[in-house]
């Protein structure tokens, strides 16, 4: 029985105040026995959240009763158990880390693309479409011909599209993740770097899934979460870890514990920020 609710969300919205939120938030989750990871910080909220169904809708119904948060939007999926250890709400610099002064969502961001407009405009030729997603992600499965940066953390983005010698011509450029916070903030760097026509997936892989049926998809493979079901099917089943590419075998372990784990710096750090 798929009685437990996963729910990914995030939000840019100022929260001058986020440090006032940590304790009554994450107290009301525990009290409607939900857990997962929230970050807080200046510019938003980001998290993925799991529980029994009415103790999700709960917490949401809770967070969007601040009219800050009244636009939140979340991605909805279901498992048997528990997908997450404890509760966890954190205080951060940036709720997606990409170490950047001056980026900011709330003032530029790239423009959103329906999951059922998606194909049509990557499968134009004069398009690059790039995973915004770390290498280890990419591996478990990605859209056909996408470019992979190879990065182990969204920091090293931007060095990565300097690097690029096929960018440089700053062509129309097509971007995803896997809630969509990710993207959604680099759509952002991409304009200040003067790019013109920036393009991002809606709501993610995640929405993706959900929305375009299996026969029509251009996705290939899984798509890898930060949770115990370490990755999802087309019909955002859960996989519980049954198939991991070598690639991401540094990351996985019979005790894996997304938010405590022992690993190199960089990839450590990536898991506890890039929730979505």
């Amino acid at each position: 029985m798929n009685d437990f609710l996963v729910a990914a969300l995030y939000l840019f919205t100022p929260l001058d105040d986020f440090e006032e939120m940590r304790d009554p938030l994450k107290a009301f989750c525990v009290d409607h026995d939900v857990r997962g990871s929230l970050l807080l910080a200046a510019e938003g909220i980001n998290g993925t959240i799991c529980g029994p169904e009415s103790g999700v809708q709960a917490v949401l119904a809770h967070l969007r009763a601040d009219p800050r948060l009244e636009g939140l939007k979340h991605k909805e999926a279901w498992t048997h158990r528990h997908v997450f250890k404890r509760m966890k709400v954190r205080l951060k610099q940036e709720i997606v880390r990409l170490a950047v002064d001056g980026i900011d969502p709330n003032e530029i961001v790239g423009e959103y693309v329906k999951p059922e407009d998606w194909n049509d405009l990557i499968s134009e030729p004069d398009v690059v479409v790039i995973d915004t997603r770390n290498d280890y992600e990419f591996a478990f499965g990605t859209f056909e011909n996408a470019l992979n940066p190879e990065t182990q953390s969204f920091r090293e983005f931007p060095d990565w599209v300097h690097e690029q010698e096929n960018l440089k011509k700053k062509p129309k450029v097509a971007m995803f993740c896997t809630g969509g916070i990710r993207c959604e903030k680099a759509t952002a760097w991409m304009l200040k770097n003067g790019f013109d026509e920036v393009y991002h997936l809606e709501g993610g892989i995640l929405n993706y899934l959900e929305k375009v049926p299996e026969d029509q998809s251009l996705w290939k493979g899984e798509c890898f979460v930060f949770d115990d079901r370490v990755s999802v099917d087309h019909q955002l089943q859960p996989r519980w870890g049954e198939w991991v590419p070598e690639e991401a075998r540094h990351i996985i372990n019979e005790d894996t514990d997304y938010e405590t784990g022992t690993r190199e710096q960089a990839v450590a750090e990536e898991l506890k920020t890039a929730t979505s």
